[in-house]
């Protein structure tokens, strides 16, 4: 680290010597950190500050002559300032004539591309909506299949009952034939009775018709 010193208006580090002049005074300044400076000068003057913020020592022509005083701290170095030679370079500020153009077309691609999203978006929600219909409907499928299952035993025992039922009947169909059977024997003896009964009244009918007539001939005669 540098130690700054003043001689004579111009300023060394701690390693430069400043020899003493008649009427002059050479002050020095160390800062604190233990930063120690040593500066030998002809004659055999010598100034050693050590540690104590800034301290300061003048020297005139006697020798071991020391006093303190005050000095600020050491001016900043000088660096080296680089410049960047394009950003030394005017803007270009020319207006593009098509910059209107092509903002209006970014403005109809955004409005094309907000109709796109809506339309997608009111697709997405037909989309839920034909999804809880249809879970809906699975549900209720399922349930009208618990109920058919639970419907099943009573349908087996209807089933089971007319079973029974249509195994009498056929039992009893035999039966029955027979006894249709004997009922159109019957019924053809009947026929045949109601026949000859006709026959036999349309033969007493004409028997009555040819005693008539002689009786009342023979009446006719009498009464003449």
């Amino acid at each position: 680290m540098t130690c700054g010193s003043y001689c004579g208006g111009r300023a060394f580090s701690c390693a430069s010597a400043c020899g003493p002049r008649p009427g002059r005074c050479c002050i020095m300044a160390a800062p604190y950190r233990g930063i120690s400076c040593y500066r030998g000068l002809p004659g055999g003057f010598g100034s050693h500050s050590v540690c104590g913020g800034f301290r300061a020592g003048s020297c005139g022509r006697s020798f071991g002559y020391r006093s303190g005083g005050v000095c600020g701290p050491s001016p900043p170095c000088i660096t080296t300032v680089s410049v960047n030679e394009s950003l030394l370079t005017p803007l270009n500020l020319e207006i593009d004539p098509n910059a209107q153009c092509v903002k209006h077309e970014e403005k109809e691609q955004i409005k094309c591309l907000n109709s796109r999203f809506a339309a997608f978006i009111d697709k997405v929600r037909f989309l839920e909506q034909q999804n809880k219909l249809l879970e809906t409907k699975w549900q209720f499928y399922q349930n009208r299949q618990c109920c058919e299952s639970n419907l099943e035993p009573l349908f087996e025992g209807y089933i089971e009952t007319l079973r029974r039922e249509a195994e009498c009947v056929e039992a009893d169909s035999g039966r029955l034939a027979s006894e249709l059977n004997h009922v159109q024997e019957v019924l053809e003896g009947y026929k045949k009775k109601y026949e000859e009964e006709v026959s036999l009244r349309a033969t007493a009918e004409n028997e009555f018709v040819a005693l008539k007539k002689p009786v009342e001939h023979s009446g006719k005669s009498e009464e003449e």
